[in-house]
Parts: structure tokens; C-alpha cells; sequence
């Protein structure tokens, strides 16, 4: 049962993130409805309201066609339009700062409910439409119904108002960065909330043995609670080899157990881990990194020319370091007090390196952009590090971008404006 649990919740996971998933959800709600309405018309709804409450009900079947078809038209080309602008804001986004940022823009719930809405009130209107008899009397129209749909077609006009100002805001890079730092934001919090407790100690697992993939893809996560229970049920530890957000290949290492598995229980195992075609930021913190990182290169590219971008994109980034550099390099599952996990994360040093390589490459003759990176080393020498080791992870990088740096420079004043940089972050430069 629990495996079942495991392949759901990782199947809920992939179809989340698709454009799709709200619209058919809410499709199938206005499919519903429409099946509802046509049952309480059958029972008599819209002869008692008009008995009751004449004015809430059309009475003529030309008009309740005719009403209904135009919201239909409508509808159509109002949600065409809107899928247009979607494409157009996916493609705008593409083009100018990152193809990797787009799964992230896809899986907007705003976008997805709004489409969704049209979606259903088109279904409602259509099934409705078909109920309608334009020679039948009063009592057999489904007034209450048609005036739903009208209704419903209002609030189809309201949310596209809302879907244009919502793009507009999305287009903007500053609200891209924004929902990536916040998405980043909610993960290491929650990773830095498992950490609060006592330092942790984890036997070697050099010795321990290994266990092989079954697929590949990229690993985002696994069910925590089941590998836990897992490792209670059968008295093992169990340290877990890639980092979260890599690409892993069919037939390399997954894990490492303590005690020896039989080919049932690593299969069990294996159930739990689960794997994707795509990244998201939500699953895999070092995403946000990446993606702002490429917004920065995308920025400072020949073709591109948007400094401005860059600066913003390096504000969020100083952030994310900075609440990087309050977690460990080793992260611990606990359960009952004990550990049962170890998972495999990348350090801090290794992030720091991968991200200002290539950043270094496209900014290094930007003195505005050297000196913006200079003041985020500054910033984070001053804030509290998990390790001191992180310090020295600092100055090492920000010494290689000075020297880059230095190499494309020849004004006499940016020369000096490095020095000065230099100086500031205690770096002994020949």
C-alpha cells in the first residue's frame, strides 16, 4: 500500500507542473455542474422560480439560444487569445532570459485556473445549449440554467481582465526573479528547520552496499516518510548517492545500505525515489540558483546587452547565498531522535565555484557588474556561515574575479576601483 502511496504522490508531482492540469480539473467541474442543472430542471427549478422569481428566469427558447451561442463564440476566442499570450510570454521568456525558467512559468496555478474557468463555462454552456427546445413552452425551458451560463460568461470577463494584468506582471524579469527566490526560499527554509537540532553524527558508508538505478532522469525527490519507515522496519541506515536536481543515468549507484537487501526489498526501495524529464525550483533549491545564474549570462551576452538585469538578478542571488550559507555540506533524516538518512547535497563551495564561473566569463569587463558582485562578497563575509570554511570559500572566489577582472580592464580608474575592492574583502593580491 505504501508503494501504491509512493507512485500516486510521484505521478501528482509530474502532472502538477503541466499547463493542463487545473483546465482539465475544472473542465470536469463544469461538465459536472451542467449535468446537475440539467437534472434540477428536469425536477422543476426553473418552473418554481417562475412561480416565485419570474425576473431570475428566460422564458423564450430563441433567445436562451441565442444568448448561449454568442457566450460560446465568446468564450472560444477569449480563451484563444489568452493561450496566445501564454505562448507569447513562454516565448518572450525563452528568447531573453532562460529556456530553464520555463516550467516554472508553465506551471502558474493563476494561468492554469483562469484557463480553466473559460474552459468549464464553455462545456456548461454547450450542454446546456443542448437541453434547450426553442418551440417548447415556458416550463420547458431551462431559463434558471441559461442565466447561469450569462453569468458565468461575466465571470469569464472578469478573469481575462485579471489574466492581462497578471501576463503584464509575468513578462516582468523582476517578478520572475521574485518567484524564483520565493520558491528557493520555502525549500531551504524547510531544510534549515530539519538542521536546528544537535550536530549529527553518521557511521562511513564507504563499505556499505550499493544499489543500482532502474531509470533515468532527473532525481527530485524521494517519500521521506516511507524510506523511513523502510529503514525502521529493516533495522538499516541508508545514505542516498546523487544530488537532488542531477541528472541520474540508468544503472549508476542510488544508495547504500548498512545491511544487505534482498532483491524484494530493494525493489520496494527503488519504488519510493522519484524521477522526472523536468526541473522545478519547489523539488531542488540548486534550480534557483542555476536559473538566476543563467539569467545573469543571458543578460551580459553581446546580444543582450541588459546590465540592469544583471544587477537585479545579483540582489536575489546575495540573498540565496546567504541563507545557503546557514545550512550545512550534510544533510540528516531523523525519525524517533535517531538518523536513518543521509543525503548527498552540494557544498557550498562547489556551488559558489559552479555559479561565479559562469558569471566570470560574461561579466569581467563590466566594471559596474564586478563591483555589484564585490559588494555581495563583502555582504556575505559579514553574516553568520554554518562552517568557517564558507569564508574562505568567499575570499578564494572573489579574488579569482578581481584577477579575471583585472586581465580585461585597462582604464586607470577601474583599475583602482578594484584595488579598492580588494582591500575591502582582505584579499592579498600581487
Amino acid at each position: 500500500m505504501t508503494v501504491i502511496f509512493s507512485k500516486i504522490d510521484s505521478y501528482y508531482r509530474q502532472i502538477k507542473s503541466k499547463i493542463i492540469f487545473y483546465p482539465t480539473l475544472l473542465a470536469l467541474c463544469g461538465l459536472l455542474f451542467a449535468f446537475i442543472m440539467m437534472y434540477l430542471e428536469e425536477r422543476g427549478i426553473s418552473h418554481y422560480l417562475i412561480e416565485n422569481v419570474p425576473v431570475l428566469v428566460l422564458n423564450n427558447g430563441d433567445t436562451a439560444l441565442t444568448i448561449l451561442s454568442v457566450c460560446i463564440t465568446g468564450l472560444i476566442s477569449m480563451m484563444v487569445f489568452s493561450f496566445s499570450m501564454v505562448m507569447l510570454l513562454l516565448n518572450q521568456a525563452s528568447t531573453n532570459y532562460s529556456p530553464r525558467l520555463l516550467p516554472g512559468l508553465i506551471s502558474d496555478q493563476k494561468h492554469q485556473i483562469i484557463l480553466g474557468i473559460y474552459l468549464s463555462s464553455i462545456l456548461y454552456c454547450i450542454f446546456i445549449l443542448f437541453s434547450i427546445q426553442p418551440t417548447g413552452d415556458q416550463y420547458q425551458i431551462p431559463g434558471f440554467s441559461v442565466l447561469l451560463g450569462i453569468l458565468f460568461t461575466v465571470a469569464c470577463f472578469y478573469s481575462f481582465i485579471y489574466f492581462i494584468h497578471n501576463i503584464s506582471q509575468s513578462i516582468q524579469i523582476t517578478h520572475i526573479l521574485d518567484r524564483i527566490f520565493l520558491s528557493a526560499e520555502s525549500t531551504m527554509q524547510k531544510l534549515l528547520k530539519n538542521e536546528e537540532k544537535e550536530e549529527l553524527h553518521f557511521p562511513e558508508t564507504e563499505n556499505w552496499h550499493e544499489y543500482l538505478t532502474e531509470k533515468s532522469g532527473y532525481f527530485q525527490d524521494f517519500s521521506t516518510e516511507a524510506v523511513l519507515n523502510f529503514c525502521k522496519e529493516n533495522e538499516t541506515l541508508i545514505e542516498v548517492i546523487p544530488v537532488k536536481g542531477m541528472f541520474v543515468l540508468e544503472g549508476i549507484p542510488l544508495i547504500r545500505s548498512k545491511k544487505e537487501l534482498t532483491e524484494d526489498e530493494v525493489s520496494t526501495l527503488l519504488n519510493y525515489f522519484h524521477f522526472s524529464r523536468e526541473e522545478l525550483v519547489s523539488n531542488n533549491y540548486v534550480l534557483a540558483f542555476k536559473q538566476i545564474t543563467e539569467v545573469i549570462a543571458k543578460a551580459m551576452s553581446p546580444g543582450i546587452n541588459d546590465p540592469g538585469t544583471a544587477l537585479n538578478a545579483i540582489d536575489y542571488l546575495t540573498e540565496l547565498f546567504r541563507l545557503r550559507m546557514l545550512k550545512n555540506d550534510e544533510s540528516f533524516i531523523t525519525k524517533d531522535d535517531k538518523v536513518y538518512i543521509k543525503v548527498t547535497t552540494v557544498t557550498f563551495e562547489d556551488l559558489l565555484y559552479n555559479v561565479l564561473a559562469s558569471i566570470r566569463t560574461y561579466c569581467k569587463q563590466d566594471i559596474i557588474v564586478v563591483r555589484k558582485l564585490g559588494t555581495m562578497f563583502f555582504y556575505l563575509q559579514s553574516q553568520k556561515a554554518a562552517k568557517e570554511d564558507y569564508y574562505e570559500c568567499l575570499k578564494r572566489e572573489a579574488g579569482r574575479l578581481l584577477d579575471d577582472a583585472e586581465n580585461m580592464l585597462d582604464n586607470r580608474k577601474d583599475l583602482e576601483i578594484l584595488d579598492r575592492l580588494a582591500q575591502k574583502l582582505e584579499l592579498h593580491r600581487d
